[in-house]
């Protein structure tokens, strides 16, 4: 009687129960704006004319090496062409590209804000999307467009690695395990090119230069927000050496 008694107390536990509050709304944020696109493209909502309103999102808020041009060069510090830099994550292209993306924001957004807070993992979703734009810009002739989520999902994987890492050292075990997650990706990546090569012969993206980017700012700006921060990281080499 006792256990059901509980039971009709407690209630039926919700699956986001367990979930940091900003994991969840960068989610909902990839998974709503996707969402709208797809209820537009199959005529539920804006009338005729929401079927273009992927492509206006990708003019308005994507991002592209010329944005760059556009700040540096043509000194162009406008709201509407910095937002660029932190809204590109949102405005994905497939639904492939979506599914990956919100699930890998779950999973190591949810292991990261237990890690280092909520708001550090806003700052480091934020922060790896800047670097990741920049650098690939930087790199990147012509004028491809950088969409989709994967480059912050690398940082947030960077996040995680560094954790790991420290996690690893403190067990006395070998660091290096830390990034066996990012080489299976990197992997992973590596194989569907070739592939897309071989079938479509067509060349890979150079995305990657952004995600990579990614991945590596990650894991720099952990050195700051993990627990301890930066005397942390400097006292365990003083250590090692």
């Amino acid at each position: 009687m006792s256990s059901e008694n509980e039971e009709s107390h407690t209630g039926p536990v919700s699956p986001f129960n367990d979930l940091p509050a900003m994991v969840i709304v960068l989610t909902l944020l990839i998974l709503g704006i996707e969402a709208v696109f797809q209820m537009a493209e199959h005529g539920l909502i804006g009338g005729p004319t929401a079927i273009g309103w992927r492509l206006e999102a990708v003019n308005e808020y994507g991002f592209s090496p010329n944005v760059l041009d556009r700040v540096l060069v043509a000194g162009d510090y406008s709201f509407g062409m910095l937002i660029r830099f932190v809204t590109y994550p949102f405005i994905n292209v497939d639904l492939t590209q979506v599914a990956f993306c919100a699930a890998l924001t779950l999973a190591l957004g949810k292991f990261t804000a237990e890690y280092y807070g909520g708001i550090k993992v806003l700052l480091i979703y934020l922060l790896t999307s800047i670097c990741g734009a920049v650098v690939y810009a930087l790199l990147v002739s012509g004028n491809y467009p950088l969409l989709g989520g994967f480059t912050p999902v690398y940082g947030l994987i960077g996040a995680y690695t560094y954790a790991l890492w420290l996690r690893l050292g403190q067990a006395g075990k070998n660091q290096l395990l830390a990034f066996r997650l990012i080489g299976f990706l990197l992997l992973i990546q590596l194989i569907f090119g070739i592939m897309a090569g071989v079938l479509y012969e067509v060349a890979p993206p150079p995305t990657w230069i952004a995600e990579l980017t990614g991945f590596a700012a990650g894991f720099a700006v952990s050195l700051v927000f993990a627990p301890g921060g930066w005397s942390t990281f400097v006292d365990r080499m003083r250590q090692r050496g």
